[in-house]
């Protein structure tokens, strides 16, 4: 895939999806500063894309699921619109039209993502992970693909590398994230037939049971999840020199939830873990004498 021409995004759109970055994802946001400019303030602009539609699910002005629909139906609607006339009022939209443009991000992405957080309203429970791996597609897959075609790739390969690395992130988010999901939104995504497989049902989860089955359920998942990171490492190389160490210390950063998890003897139920910013320099600092 071919290096395009440097974009022209307005800089108040920039900056305005910048602070939507800086405030939801610490460490997504860490790693973005390790892309020259121009990637950086591309990502930016795909993170707001990918923000916008999560507030609207995750946390509504009105909680009622017809009023979240309804809201995100309305942001798909602008999404289409600008898609179509090169332009909107919404500066979120505006400046995602250019990175499409520029990048040649294939449109359909942006519609199985948008379709996954349709998905959310409608469904709170998964039965396999076959399952909770086509919600993913469209909710963290597309972005890993999406951030393909802005950092550009020797190998289509890499794009499949890629997806799993989305996997990794969304079923670390998932893990940590279990308590909230359950108590403020009402949502379980571990599939209900590996749940069963450690003796587990819902009400574990809703009840915060740290029990000796749930510690094995989570190093399972944990595990599950290493294992995509692994896989998505393997094919970094096949991305543009440009784009490869800020990737694998988005790689890195986000797999060291998983630590802090373990070192937390796995209660996910007391509070969300979270690196440090000391955490944080020192793990790219390390990747960075290797």
């Amino acid at each position: 895939q071919e290096m395009p021409n440097t974009i022209t995004l307005q800089s108040s759109d920039v900056q305005y999806c910048k602070l939507l970055n800086k405030k939801h994802g610490k460490s997504y946001y860490f790693a973005t500063r390790f892309f020259p400019r121009e990637l950086r303030e591309a990502t930016y602009v795909l993170y707001a894309f990918f923000r916008v539609p999560d507030e609207l699910v995750d946390n509504p002005v009105d909680d009622n699921p017809a009023a979240i629909y309804t809201s995100l139906e309305a942001w798909r609607s602008k999404w289409r619109s600008a898609y179509m006339l090169g332009e909107s009022d919404e500066p979120v939209l505006r400046a995602t039209y250019a990175v499409f443009k520029h990048y040649n991000i294939p449109y359909q992405y942006s519609e199985d993502f948008l379709q996954a957080m349709l998905q959310d309203v409608t469904t709170d429970r998964y039965q396999t992970y076959q399952e909770l791996e086509y919600y993913m597609y469209g909710s963290a897959a597309v972005v890993g693909l999406m951030m393909s075609y802005v950092i550009g790739y020797t190998d289509p390969r890499a794009l499949e590398y890629a997806k799993q690395l989305g996997y990794a992130m969304q079923l670390t988010n998932f893990i940590r994230d279990i308590k909230e999901d359950a108590i403020d939104r009402y949502r379980i995504y571990m599939p209900k037939d590996e749940l069963a497989q450690f003796n587990l049902h819902e009400v574990d989860i809703l009840d915060g049971n740290m029990s000796e089955d749930m510690i094995a359920f989570l190093q399972f998942q944990i595990a599950r999840a290493r294992g995509l990171y692994e896989a998505a490492e393997a094919g970094i190389h096949l991305l543009h020199p440009r784009g490869q160490f800020a990737v694998r210390a988005a790689s890195r950063l986000y797999g060291a939830i998983l630590l802090k998890i373990e070192e937390a003897e796995y209660n996910v139920f007391a509070g969300r873990v979270r690196t440090s910013l000391f955490e944080k320099i020192h793990i790219v600092w390390t990747l960075y004498k290797k």
